[in-house]
């Protein structure tokens, strides 16, 4: 029975939705229980401690709800807890960390961009990672604060996100990068507009494609792989408002969805 349980996926608001759909198409027959914390949300403004709690008590949830393995569909959660998470809990934890390895593989000019929150640039983790290819390329980083916001109130493809993007995008042209690494889950959704920005300037790397792949690798190397080939289901919860997420999920899931609440997770104080 190990097999047929779900995978529980989960991020800071409906940015993870963008590693559900790659997983959703990779492996269809396996069933997902995606964790929207959109009470909690952003996660890039807050402590290394508290996304630590938060990140231990959805996989709790999960657990719960039967999941074999949990997907940390974020950057900021991933870089500041998996160690710790993988450490604590028995489950296959599957993180998403920006993609520097390829970008520095493919970078032509020497210098590569990487577009995230303020908490995923800040990590020990992140340093480490930068630091490993910081020899062979040039690495160049920007915050974006207001990508998160644009994503989760569906501004993400309209002019207001053209010239934030801008703002965001152009420092990083300017400085040679040719490689634009999508470093948060979240601006998977901004990418028709980042591209419409770049141009042919700069290659733009998305992570969801590679965390799908190792997520089936893992299944496959733990024999939890669904054992028969019927299309899973899809569960969606929300720690916030259900009546406040299902436009933002049903608008970026491209399909009229239901979305339970988790009133049961412990709340975290962000004193």
């Amino acid at each position: 029975m190990q097999r047929q349980k779900p995978i529980g996926i989960f991020d800071s608001g409906v940015g993870g939705l963008s590693i559900v759909s790659a997983i959703k198409r990779m492996i269809p027959d396996e069933n997902l229980i995606y964790f929207a914390d959109t009470e909690f949300s952003p996660y890039g403004n807050k402590s290394k401690e508290i996304i630590n709690q938060r990140s231990e008590d959805i996989i709790n949830f999960l657990i719960n709800q039967g999941c074999k393995m949990v997907v940390m569909a974020c950057n900021t959660a991933t870089v500041n807890s998996i160690s710790r998470l993988r450490s604590k809990f028995s489950i296959p934890i599957v993180g998403v960390e920006p993609a520097i390895k390829p970008a520095a593989l493919n970078s032509k000019t020497g210098t590569i961009g990487i577009l995230a929150t303020q908490q995923t640039l800040e990590s020990e983790s992140f340093h480490l990672l930068k630091s490993k290819y910081s020899q062979q390329v040039n690495i160049e980083t920007k915050t974006c604060p207001k990508f998160v916001s644009l994503v989760e109130n569906l501004n993400h493809n309209n002019e207001q996100a053209v010239k934030i993007t801008e703002q965001y995008i152009h420092p990083l042209l300017s400085k040679g990068c040719d490689q634009i690494v999508l470093g948060c889950t979240h601006f998977s959704f901004l990418n028709v507009v980042i591209k419409s920005v770049v141009g042919d300037k700069a290659n733009i790397i998305d992570t969801a494609i590679p965390v799908a792949m190792e997520v089936k690798r893992r299944l496959q190397s733990h024999n939890m792989d669904k054992s028969e080939s019927v299309i899973g289901t899809v569960e969606f919860w929300t720690s916030g408002d259900s009546t406040k997420v299902i436009k933002s999920i049903s608008k970026l899931w491209e399909q009229d969805i239901k979305v339970f609440e988790a009133k049961n997770l412990t709340p975290v104080s962000t004193n």
